[in-house]
């Protein structure tokens, strides 16, 4: 059996708020509550240990797609995971119905060992009024059954499907997916607002990157964004990359939602973690620029390079965001929203050993997923 680990010196950030010079007790894979006799001491003075992030929808990263291979995959995932996410749900981007079914069976067999969380479905079912990097020709209306058919390809692994909710079958399939515990997400939408209050009355809880993707916020035809904003069953999502938002619209959504429903997403694509150059986001040609993902075909935005450790020290050095505030948007909310709070998301006794050592600057220097270092610091 390994020797227990005890992390001392650091400022801790627990549920119940900062612990300065507080400790940790890792055992095997999870945390513990007391350290056996034969446990390492390890001094992280002059460090923050945070719990490992949770990234509710990523496309890919480090050259790699999770509309791939499993090999694909799993180098996207190993990317994430240097940044600090150690636990990550795969999202796809639109395709023809059997290209979405076959990469469902093979996401929801990594999802079974354990590599991802789960299964994100961005589109197809989403307005090519708001389509963003998704190919027009591939969208078609949410129509319950081909809704239900992608769920069921994956497996018991499908976490959530964005939507919207305004086209023909929009409602229904919400209804079907709250009835199938998953998550609908409102997104990629052209919807009013009385629409998107009808959408999250049929149980939808998500907003997919809130702002991006819809329409903007009016004084007299308010729009999606402010039925989100304003509805305490809805979290969301936020991509903290000073490129998709301005630091006020941030600042908005944390003063309107909270902190408890808000989730920092990198909706990363294939360069995060691996440069500038030429890429595929599904069918469609991105040229990334000084970190910038824009369609070859008309210049939309199309995801992202973020990763999550970026996100946080942006929220905190920038936009000048409580730490405690940030680490529940990074890892609590979301591990909350999938309902896998009782394994991930804070540095609890009983949990997974997720954590994440970040400098007085708050630049990543350790990475440990189970127990295991992923990225091993430099101490003393």
């Amino acid at each position: 059996m390994a020797p227990s680990k005890v992390f001392t010196g650091a400022r801790v950030v627990l549920p119940t708020g900062i612990v300065d010079g507080g400790r940790v007790i890792v055992d095997g894979t999870r945390i513990a509550g007391h350290a056996r006799e034969d446990a390492e001491t390890v001094d992280v003075r002059g460090h923050w240990l945070v719990p490992g992030f949770v990234d509710l929808h990523n496309h890919g990263g480090g050259g790699a797609s999770f509309s791939g291979t499993a090999d694909d995959v799993l180098t996207a995932v190993g990317t994430h995971r240097r940044h600090g996410t150690t636990t990550l749900v795969a999202s796809t981007v639109t395709d023809d119905m059997d290209t979405l079914v076959q990469q469902a069976g093979l996401l929801s067999e990594l999802a079974e060992q354990g590599e991802i969380a789960g299964i994100h479905f961005e589109g197809p079912f989403i307005s090519p009024c708001r389509k963003g990097a998704h190919s027009e020709a591939l969208l078609r209306d949410p129509d319950p059954a081909e809704v239900r058919k992608l769920v069921d390809a994956a497996r018991g692994r499908a976490r959530m499907v964005t939507l919207a909710t305004e086209l023909l079958g929009g409602i229904d399939s919400v209804r079907l997916l709250a009835e199938h515990g998953v998550i609908a997400a409102v997104g990629h939408t052209d919807a009013t607002y009385e629409q998107t209050v009808e959408a999250i009355d049929a149980g939808a809880t998500v907003a997919t990157h809130l702002f991006n993707a819809m329409p903007p916020l009016g004084h007299r035809a308010p729009g999606p964004i402010t039925a989100l904003l304003e509805d305490e069953r809805v979290t969301v999502e936020l991509i903290n990359d000073g490129v998709h938002l301005h630091p006020a619209a941030l600042e908005l959504a944390f003063h309107h939602a909270g902190p408890e429903r808000v989730a920092f997403i990198t909706d990363a694509m294939d360069a995060a973690g691996d440069g500038d150059g030429r890429y595929l986001l599904g069918p469609l040609q991105v040229e990334v620029a000084d970190g910038v993902a824009r369609l070859v075909d008309g210049g939309s935005i199309a995801g992202s390079t973020l990763t999550l450790d970026r996100a946080f020290r942006r929220a905190v050095t920038i936009d000048r965001l409580p730490v405690e505030h940030v680490v529940a948007a990074l890892s609590a909310n979301p591990a909350r929203l999938l309902g896998l709070d009782d394994r991930v998301g804070s540095l609890e006794p009983g949990k997974d050993a997720d954590l994440v050592l970040l400098d007085e600057d708050f630049a990543l220097k350790g990475v440990m997923r189970r127990g295991a270092w992923v990225v091993a610091p430099q101490l003393g």
